[in-house]
Order: C-alpha cells, then structure tokens, then sequence
C-alpha cells in the first residue's frame, strides 16, 4: 500500500519513522529528526526535508550513513545480504550477473576507493532516469571518482544517497515523475543527432545549420505539430523554431519562452534543450486537456546561442530584438564558408530584410521567462533542484599581451629579468583578489600562452585573455578597472609594457522584479526552499531583455552541476519538478487576467 503525506503528517514519530523505514539505508536516525519538521505539503518537501537532516548532521553521523550502505557487486549481493531496496536496485543495473571480468574489475575498484577514502563508493545506480545505469557507466564513474579530493568525494557520497532515498520514496509514495521522464526521452533522441566527426568519437556537437543542426530543428518542429498541439509552428529566417499555442483571446498578448538548441562541441544534452522541452511538455498537457488560458504562449527554440560556428554572439535572439548585425551574414566559418552560404544551404532566404523582418514589438509580450540548467555548482551542493535567478551577469573580454625582453635562463640575475610570464601569474593572482572582494563577482584569465616559449629561456612575450563578469554593471566596471589599474602596476614595476584589446562588452540583466517573484511563488508552492541566485552564465534571457521583462529558473545540475560537458545531467526529478514550477507560473499568471 502506498504511502501518502496525510498519513505521515499524522503519525507518531514511531509510525513516521517506520513508514520511511529503508528510505535511508540502515539510518532511521534521519527520518526521526525530520518528523520534527512536519507538516509537509508536497513529496519534493519531504525529500528537501530529510536532505537537510543529513546536512546538518556531524561529519561523524555522515560517514556512518555512507557505511552503512553495501558495495556495489560486493560481498553482501554474492551472500544475498543485501536489503531488499539495494538487492532492487543493483539488479536493475546488471550488477546481479557480472562477467568473472567486471566482477574482477569492481572488485579492484572497491579496494582501491575504499584505501583512499575509507568508505563504501556511493552511487545511485538506477540513474538520472530511474531505470539503471549499464555497467559500463558504472565503472567509467567508479574510475573517474577515484581521482576526487576526499572532502568533495564525501559531500558527492552524500548527494548520490539522496538521490537513492528519492527514488525510494518516489516507490513508496507510488509516484512517477511522468513530465520529467518525457523530457529526458526527448532529450536523449536530440542528442542521437551530432555531426560525424563527433558521432564518430561518441560525442555531441550541434553547431549552426549544420546537418545535425538542421535535423533537430525538424525534429523540434514535428514534436510541436504532432506531439505537443501547438496552433502554429515554423522555422524562422534564422532558423529558430517557433511555436505558438493560442490563447482564448482575452488577451492578445503572448508570454514568450524557450531557450537555445545548439551545443558547443563536446556538450551535454541540456544546456539550453531543457528550457525549450519544458516549454513544449507545458503546452502539451495544456493541448491534452483541451485548456487554454487567458493569453498565448509562444515557445521559441533558438537556433544559435553558442557562438561556436560563427563569430556572431547571440545571432538568433538578437534577430528578435533588432540587433542582428548585417555583417554577420559574411563572417566566415572554419571551413571558409560565410553564413550567407550555410543559410542558402539550409533553404533559409540569406537577406537581411527577412531577418529585420523577426524583430517583435514590445507591446504583443507581457514577457520572456527561460529554464535552464544552472551550469554550476550552487544548487547541487544545497541539494537544492531549483533556484530562481535575479540577474544575468554583465561581462567584460579581452585578449592581452604584456611584452618584456627574452634572455638566457641561466646568465639572467633574477633582479635584472623582465619577465612577462612571471607578469601575467601575478596578474591572475591580482584578477582573483579583485574579484573576491565585490559579492557575486568573477574574474578568470582562461587563456595562456608564452610564444616561442622554451625551456632554458625567459619569457619576452605573454599572451593571455580576461573575462571579468559581476551582476551589476557598476560591479561589472569596478572590477574592470581594479583589474586594468593591477596590470598597469605589476608592469610598470616590472619595467614590461603590454597591450589589451576589448573583444566583448554584455550589459547585465537583472531579472524583472514582478516576473522574479512570479517564479519565487512557483517555487514556494511545489513546498521548495527558496534560493534566488545570480546567473554567471550568458543566456538568451540577456538579449530579450533589452525588448521585455525577463526572469530565469535554474534548475540543479547533477555531477557537481558540470556543464559544456558529457557529464552534464539532470535527474528525472528535478526536470519534473521544473515543469512543475512552470505550469505553475502560467496557472499564477492566468488567475492574474
């Protein structure tokens, strides 16, 4: 008999505790200290709830929790000791009927791991869709882990037990993540298609108008038309695709949404995709129940976000807002080809009055509102699944040079070297100083590079690249001149001199106060803590900004929230949990007509 929230509300601590029991393994510890808590209002609250137990639980108590759970294809599973969750769970992944080969291989895993950590290796086997990892995934994560610093490795344990208990609890409670289980489908047929030196490699990469590109779009489009019941669906002069479901006319205004669906190369599968799927599955269940609201709702699949093919940042949403740059249209890919070409390619008309012909008035929007995966570690050290974001960050790039005088490594006395290598390792220690002292702030100097360096010889020359990003654009400059002011000091004092050359300059975007709150009420009725967030990341959001209110919802990435990555992914879960917070929002907007 499933369990339900009304029950456990009402319980006794005892009772409470026993209808939790195997949630957390051989720990009711957890569930006892969370009945304190009560009462809950949603599932997503109780699992925030019992997380928050093992948090401010003592280091001591957390490693107890990790104990107590087996090892994988260990000892308890061959003497069939296991409890009947893990005995499920590494069944599910194959870990039931290993090869004497991957028996030997996790066997010495195991060892290993635990001789440098000193505890059981913690994964959720049945995986970010609930139906199990393959064995191949689970060892290719075993190996990759052994290399973690051990403070890291613990709070990862830990994080991998929570997604365990929430799978458990989703059994227990009889509920299914259905929304979120179709966007991962979705997901995972996207990124079937990358272009062939990539898919050759296993790897996905979906740069502009390329094949791959173009077969996504159409895919994209078909969901739309046969799937989801959107009233119009094309693709644009630019290539986005673009769906519109109407509203029942009481307001002609449309609320915009979507994000972008180009990868950088070697991506994941949910920078920006997300955004765009949980925009889709909305209007599908809409669609489903035969509902429409009081306004429409205009979903847009960016066709370029990236910038990875042509020179041109934020080529498609600036089509939208007026500030697509004529130029463009010649800017030559790697291959020589010029954007002009690649459109003419893939059938789209290549002029720049069809492109100035997308731009959207203000007036037909009451505004933009973008999912999208965190790109950091913020939420999922929280153990949060949500964050609602308060502003995009502004940025400022440049590519510089600091030039001294090459000499013999040897013959050189120390005080008499002009050094510019030297220069540039005090700089990058000035750029992290400068940004730690202004809240939200970063500072990183990403590229590094001593021409014709060798090794028995002083660097004369040093090329490096700035990228100083802050939420404000007042934060933004004054970190920007700190950091000019620090170059100018180390190379004067050096006797070196140097050059800087801007190469880009975004305005940051904070979110829409009456939209930001729109989304913090969304959060707060799934029964969430609610977290608000700065976007480090450029997203599409920055550009419809400059035309209408905009306001973003992050959602947790898992694998310490790595992005422009393989192991990029989320959980069933929390894209659920998204979805949620989105059909939410349009419900809070649609009361608001």
């Amino acid at each position: 008999m499933a369990v339900n929230l009304q029950d456990l509300n009402t319980a006794s601590t005892e009772s409470f505790v026993q209808l939790l029991a195997g949630t957390y393994e051989h720990s009711p510890w957890i569930a006892e200290r969370a009945a304190a808590k009560r009462p809950f209002h949603s599932l997503a609250g109780l699992k925030q709830a019992l997380a928050e137990v093992v948090r401010s639980a003592s280091k001591e108590e957390q490693l107890g929790l990790i104990r107590a759970h087996p090892e994988l294809a260990g000892k308890a599973m061959q003497s069939q000791t296991l409890t009947a969750e893990s005995t499920d769970e590494q069944s599910r992944a194959g870990l039931t009927h290993c090869t004497a080969e991957e028996f030997a291989r996790i066997h010495a895993l195991n060892k290993a791991y635990n001789e440098r950590f000193g505890w059981p290796f913690i994964l959720a086997v049945r995986g970010p869709r609930g139906l199990g990892l393959s064995k191949a995934e689970i060892i290719a994560t075993f190996a990759r882990r052994l290399d973690s610093h051990p403070e890291q490795e613990l709070a990862e344990c830990l994080r991998q037990i929570h997604r365990i208990a929430e799978i458990r609890l989703n059994d227990k409670f009889g509920q299914a993540p259905v929304l979120g289980n179709l966007l991962l489908d979705w997901a995972e047929e996207l990124a079937v298609h990358s272009e062939p030196e990539f898919r050759a490699q296993g790897q996905l990469t979906v740069t502009y108008l390329s094949e791959a590109h173009q077969t996504v779009a159409r895919r994209l489009q078909w969901w739309m038309q046969q799937d989801c019941g959107f009233d119009e669906v094309r693709i644009d002069a630019v290539g986005n695709v673009l769906g519109i479901y109407h509203g029942h006319e009481k307001e002609p205004r449309r609320l915009l949404t979507g994000s972008h669906f180009d990868t950088v190369r070697n991506a994941g599968k949910y920078d920006g995709r997300l955004g765009v799927l949980v925009a889709m599955a909305c209007v599908r269940e809409l669609h489903k129940a035969g509902r429409r609201l009081p306004f429409g709702i205009e979903v847009i699949a960016f066709a370029e976000e990236e910038s990875q093919r042509y020179q041109a940042s934020f080529l498609a949403a600036s089509a939208l807002t007026g500030h697509f740059d004529p130029a463009w249209l010649d800017a030559l890919d790697a291959e020589g080809l010029p954007m002009r070409s690649a459109m003419q390619t893939a059938s789209l008309p290549a002029n720049i009055e069809a492109i100035q012909a997308l731009q959207r008035r203000a007036e037909d929007y009451l505004g933009f509102v973008e999912v999208h995966i965190e790109q950091g570690p913020v939420l999922n050290e929280l153990d949060l699944p949500l964050g609602v974001v308060t502003s995009i960050n502004g940025s400022r790039r440049y590519l510089g040079e600091i030039i001294g005088q090459a000499s013999h490594a040897g013959t050189t006395p120390m005080n008499r070297r002009r050094d510019a290598a030297a220069a540039a390792a005090e700089l990058i220690l000035r750029v992290e100083q400068a940004a730690a002292q202004i809240p939200d702030a970063v500072g990183t100097v990403g590229m590094l590079k001593v021409p014709a360096g060798s090794i028995n010889v002083v660097p004369g020359r040093c090329e490096f690249s700035l990228d100083l990003r802050a939420t404000s654009n007042p934060a933004r400059d004054a970190l920007d001149a700190q950091v000019r002011a620090g170059l100018a000091e180390i190379c004067e004092r050096r006797g070196l001199h140097f050059t800087l050359t801007p190469t880009m300059v975004a305005d940051a975007a904070p979110s829409d106060p009456t939209w930001q709150a729109r989304w913090e009420r969304a959060v707060a009725t799934l029964g969430l803590p609610l977290l608000r967030l700065p976007s480090g990341a450029g997203h599409d959001a920055m550009q419809l900004h400059r035309l209408m209110p905009q306001a973003m919802l992050f959602v947790r990435g898992a694998n310490g929230g790595i992005s422009h990555n393989p192991l990029e992914s989320v959980t069933n879960d929390d894209a659920q949990l998204a979805t949620e917070a989105m059909q939410t929002l349009l419900e809070q907007l649609a009361q608001e007509f």
